[in-house]
């Protein structure tokens, strides 16, 4: 079997991927927090670990993969009370958008996908144990864990304690104790959402939920935890400061998670996306008008560990260079695929090397050009689009040969038999009639293609 090889973001080096059970692999990436349409930045860790989730699939008998829907946040809350709807009315059809548009670009549902607020029993848990070991106290009904009880802080993100209270952006309040403690609990009006709990009610603050959440369905420690880098600090820190301090592992913070895999930053255009430039791109919107696939392929092009730089000439290039593709897997529309395909060895070694995509779209491709034995090939460039998720429609349908899609106004039929007729006008040496059919047709944008086994139409 390959040996896989990842960076780890908690021991700044890349290592040898050894299961904590070999029978057995766990792995947990931060999902979204449903309130808006995800943007292409959030796309892009969705695409990451569903192919991290795929690889390890090939490699392990069995794996268990987790990624949470944050149901209860304060953003969320704020845009039920703009909306008038209530929260769970927003939360139910943005996790219901997400997983739809996540679909549309070949990903593939976590094995759980846990809501913030179907584990409030286990957050309690986890928050009373923090206060009885002395990492956290009550103060005016919030809860909040006290950073300097902790030395370990920082072991991930490696930030000096003047860095670590800039970056979290803490909020300054008069009953902390430290400016670094960050919330636990906090109490909810009557009006917001909340939960009876021994320090009344509210509820959980934001990094509490990721630990209970993992803990719940991994057990620790599991093997690999993920996400976006921005989740590093705070967010990630937090999650090992929780569950170390929670079960008195203060000295190994290797025993929440073994392995963090942190997928880069992405910009568009060359410039940070972000409300104030108005250059915030929705995955939503791009598959309005291009095929997820593409979508997939360009966030595939740069290595996960670096910034990608969004643009629509990428883009534009990752839809010609599939459809290339397609046209290749159309010309071997008639070999056979065999069953139990291997993965070729190229594109397999590629992505056991700290998931280096472009190393393996770089062999993809070569193995598209290349002359071997159809029934060979196919199976090799099935097998390889099938483990990036990629290659995975009918290439007729992909191509857009005598398709119509749904609410198209393209008549299939009508052009059908206007092409019968093109036929028999060039048997009958009608050229004229021939070339004015071709002609009508271009109008309406189809493309005629002319081959040994017949005239054949798509949509240009």
């Amino acid at each position: 079997m390959n040996d896989l090889s990842l960076y780890n973001s908690l021991t700044r080096r890349k290592e040898v991927f050894t299961p904590i059970d070999g029978s057995h692999v766990r792995m947990y990436a931060c999902g979204p927090t449903v309130y808006n349409y995800a943007h292409i930045g959030n796309a892009r860790m969705a695409v990451v670990f569903d192919l991290f989730a795929r690889l390890l699939r090939t490699l392990y008998p069995k794996v268990t993969y987790v990624s949470n829907i944050t149901d209860i946040e304060d953003k969320i809350i704020a845009a039920a009370e703009a909306s008038g709807e209530t929260v769970e009315t927003i939360t139910r059809r943005y996790a219901g958008i997400y997983n739809s548009d996540m679909a549309a670009l070949g990903v593939r549902e976590p094995d759980f996908q846990p809501r913030a607020t179907e584990t409030i029993p286990e957050m309690l848990n986890l928050i009373g144990s923090l206060i009885q070991q002395g990492h956290a106290y009550a103060a005016e009904g919030h809860v909040l864990f006290h950073v300097p009880s902790f030395a370990n802080y920082g072991g991930l993100s490696g930030r000096p304690r003047d860095e670590q209270i800039a970056g979290a952006r803490v909020e300054v309040a008069p009953y902390k104790r430290d400016p670094a403690d960050f919330v636990l609990w906090k109490p909810s009006a009557p009006h917001q959402p909340g939960w009876d709990s021994p320090w009344g009610r509210g509820r959980p603050g934001w990094h509490i939920e990721c630990s209970a959440m993992s803990e719940k369905l991994l057990g620790l420690p599991f093997d690999v935890h993920g996400g976006g880098a921005d989740l590093k600090f705070p967010h990630h820190e937090n999650e090992i400061a929780q569950s170390c301090c929670a079960h008195g592992t203060e000295d190994d913070l290797a025993s929440f998670a073994k392995i963090w895999v942190h997928n880069g930053f992405l910009t568009v255009e060359g410039e940070k996306m972000s409300k104030s430039l108005g250059n915030v791109i929705l995955a939503h919107d791009v598959l309005k008008r291009m095929p997820g696939e593409a979508i997939r392929y360009m966030l595939l092009t740069a290595h996960y560990r670096q910034p990608l730089d969004w643009t629509e000439d990428g883009l534009q290039q990752s839809k010609r260079t599939l459809d290339r593709m397609y046209q290749r897997l159309r010309e071997l529309k008639g070999a056979d695929v065999p069953e139990n395909l291997a993965v070729p060895e190229t594109v397999l070694e590629a992505l056991c090397d700290d998931l280096n995509t472009p190393r393996a779209l770089a062999a993809l491709n070569a193995l598209v050009r290349s002359d071997e034995d159809p029934s060979v090939l196919k199976g090799r460039i099935v097998a390889a689009g099938g483990l990036l998720g990629l290659l995975q429609q009918d290439p007729d349908a992909w191509l857009g040969y005598g398709q119509a899609d749904a609410g198209d106004t393209v008549d299939a039929e009508r052009i059908g038999k206007l092409l019968e007729e093109r036929q028999q006008a060039r048997k009958d040496r009608n050229f004229a009639r021939a070339d004015e059919i071709r002609d009508q047709l271009a109008s309406e944008g189809i493309a005629i293609e002319d081959t040994p086994q017949g005239s054949q139409w798509k949509k240009a």
